[in-house]
Parts: structure tokens; sequence; C-alpha cells
């Protein structure tokens, strides 16, 4: 499985936005469009070094097990350009439906100013809105903290298909309720047995 650590991984402040704070973001966070998608391609493209996270996206577009509509978020940047992108796809933790957030991506050219946090906390809060319960995400330990991740084999018993550290395997309860435990299972375009 590729990295779904976001492309804007440096550390910005951990506190999360208020509304006033967000009013001054410069960044519009919204549900991707059909017009964006060759836009999130270039973003994809743009913030890793192969094309492997851009083509994963596409291969989850086109899995209907997989695709959650309205789960795939753009940030537009001041000039209404997409500049950041963030996608939540269904998994399972054993029986149990959840969300796994991969890719992350924001264009290099605006990456360490708040694109890739905005996007994301629009992302989690349509998710919730949607009743999604649990979100994973293997990614960059310092960063997805900030939005409220933990471990999430040793703070709630759920276990990667694969030996991943724990400190870059993390779960969000969504809802606030006790995440389920077992083993996670990703869609099939992810390419973990």
């Amino acid at each position: 499985m590729s990295s779904s650590a976001s492309a804007d991984d440096a550390p910005e402040p951990s506190t999360a936005a208020s509304p006033s704070t967000a009013a001054r973001s410069p960044w519009r966070a919204r549900p991707e469009a059909a017009a964006d998608i060759p836009a999130v391609r270039r973003i994809n493209l743009a913030a890793f070094e192969t094309a492997e996270e851009a083509d994963l996206v596409d291969a989850l577009r086109r899995d209907r097990s997989a695709w959650l509509p309205g789960l795939s978020y753009v940030a537009d940047a001041p000039d209404g350009t997409p500049a950041a992108h963030a996608l939540l796809t269904r998994c399972h933790v054993d029986d149990v439906p959840a969300v796994a957030l991969a890719p992350c991506a924001v264009l290099p050219a605006h990456q360490k100013s708040g694109a890739g946090s905005a996007v994301i906390r629009a992302l989690l809060d349509a998710a919730r809105a949607a009743g999604e319960r649990t979100a994973l995400v293997l990614g960059h330990p310092p960063y997805y903290p900030r939005f409220g991740f933990a471990p999430a084999a040793s703070r709630f018993g759920i276990l990667p298909p694969q030996p991943w550290p724990d400190e870059a395997f993390l779960a969000l309860s969504l809802d606030g309720s006790t995440p389920p435990r077992g083993t996670v299972r990703y869609a099939t375009p992810f390419g973990i047995d």
C-alpha cells in the first residue's frame, strides 16, 4: 500500500480551527465535482514521486464497493484552483464498515500552507455527517494526531493487514463511540491481501 501521508505533512499548529480561525483560512474545502477529476489527478501526480497514488484514486473511483459519493474533497486556492485533495473510501474492521483516509495530496507550491489540514478537516466532518463511525490512516505519525487520530493497534485493538508500525497506523472515532476491534480489510485497489 502506498503511503497515505499528506503531501502537506510539515507541522502546523496543533490546535483545532475555531470558527474565527476557519473564517480566516484562505482555503475553501468542498466535495469534489466531476469537473475536478483531472485536477485531482494532477494534484496527486505532482505531490508524489510516482503515479501510484494518482492511479489508486482512479482505481478507487471505479470500485463501487469502495467509492463513497461525497467523500472525495478538494481545497481550492484563493484563485479557485484545486490545490489539495483527500479521499475516504470504504474499508472494514473485520466485518464492520469503516473508512480509509488515502491518499491525501497537496500541490508542491501550496504545501505547508494549511491546504492539507483544511481538506482533511472538511472531509472528516463530511464523514461524520454521513454517519461514518471510524476512520483509519497509514501515515506520518507527527501529522495525523492533530485531527484526533491515535495508534490503532495499541489504543483500539485495530490490527493492520500487514506488519505496519503502531505509530504510523492510526484510527479515529468519528462519532465518539469505541471503534470496533479486529483486522482491517482494505478495498481491492489498494492491493493488500
